[in-house]
């Protein structure tokens, strides 16, 4: 592995870790709404929802933004591309809990990029924060890939894997699985990042979009819930 490989898949490894401090931790990302109504209540129902509700989306939302965002934030960055994307993965999302979850959690992390490592993260978060676009999680996780100098897929599988693993993580309290159970099925699911990254790659803007309106629905019950473990 040469210095640069080493340099940036450091950096990715440090902004996936659950230690640094996006605030992640603190949500289900939907989750808990689904076990509120019952909807996803085992290790099965779980697997289910992950291979089948989750995953699919991401090959046509989060994935082709960052790709496109990665994109953008070549040298000289196209500033208002990425102020384009910044409101097209907010729109993405329809209910207003997982909107301001993927915001805050993508505040936190250009901030972070922004003071660790400068560079077109310091440049688009000061615009952002200027003119007061949205700052999506994916979006930022392709600025703070592109300053630390990782591939495009590299940020991609990272966004992958945090999808996957936070819910897996919400999952150890919402349902009580067991740490065996949750990283087999963890194993599982990241099986199928191949996959996703090919479709993302043939995905065009015509192509954006996802319906699953259970979810949003659950999501949106989240936040009258009587009891709460979780933001989101």
């Amino acid at each position: 592995m040469d210095a640069d490989a080493a340099h940036w898949l450091a950096g990715v490894l440090h902004a996936s870790d659950t230690f640094y401090p996006t605030g992640a931790y603190a949500h289900s990302f939907g989750l808990e709404g689904l076990a509120h109504e019952g909807v996803v209540h085992d290790r099965a129902s779980l697997r289910l929802f992950l291979l089948e509700g989750v995953l699919p989306p991401l090959a046509r939302t989060d994935l082709p933004i960052a790709g496109w965002a990665w994109d953008a934030a070549g040298e000289p960055p196209d500033l208002a591309r990425l102020r384009g994307l910044c409101l097209l993965a907010s729109s993405m999302r329809g209910a207003r809990e997982p909107r301001e979850a993927s915001e805050a959690i993508g505040r936190q992390r250009l901030d972070l990029a922004a003071m660790l490592h400068g560079g077109v993260a310091r440049v688009v978060n000061e615009r952002a924060v200027a003119e007061g676009w949205p700052r999506p999680a994916c979006v930022a996780a392709a600025l703070e890939g592109r300053v630390l100098g990782a591939p495009r897929e590299a940020v991609m599988v990272g966004l992958v894997y945090a999808a996957v693993a936070g819910m897996v993580a919400a999952a150890v309290k919402l349902l009580r699985l067991g740490q065996n159970a949750v990283h087999t099925l963890l194993a599982e699911v990241l099986a199928a990042t191949p996959r996703l990254l090919a479709e993302a790659a043939r995905c065009t803007p015509d192509d954006l979009g996802a319906f699953n309106p259970w979810w949003d629905i659950a999501a949106a019950r989240h936040e009258r819930a009587d009891f709460r473990l979780f933001i989101s």
